[in-house]
């Protein structure tokens, strides 16, 4: 699955030459991945680890990044980004051990804000 994610990104590196509009429509296809599930979950929480691996692995790449060393980005929003990604791995865990579609609704939230801020 990591292999996954981080193929999507290459290959959406490839057609798109802003890495904010990159990183923007990943974070959208996970949110739209978990929100499929949370509308209908009957139906789809068979999908739900796979969803939140893909969501996960995405913030793994995009935290690594945004506070790496060669990161330009000031050091609060380091913090803030990492803070951020902490609270997302721990939700999923969380949602792993005791599946239900409310606890998708602050992952998805936060995909789409991030997703907004990135496009501006």
């Amino acid at each position: 699955m990591y292999q996954q994610a981080a193929q999507a990104y290459r290959q959406a590196n490839k057609t798109v030459a802003n890495p904010r509009d990159l990183e923007s429509g990943l974070l959208l296809r996970a949110a739209a991945r978990l929100q499929a599930i949370a509308d209908d979950w009957a139906k789809n929480e068979k999908d739900l680890d796979q969803a939140l691996t893909f969501n996960r692995k995405l913030w793994t790449i995009l935290v690594s990044f945004a506070t790496g060393e060669n990161s330009e980005l000031p050091h609060e929003l380091k913090e803030n980004i990492a803070n951020l990604a902490t609270f997302i791995f721990k939700r999923t865990m969380e949602t792993l051990i005791e599946p239900a579609p409310e606890k998708l609704g602050i992952l998805i939230s936060i995909n789409r804000s991030i997703a907004a801020g990135l496009r501006n």
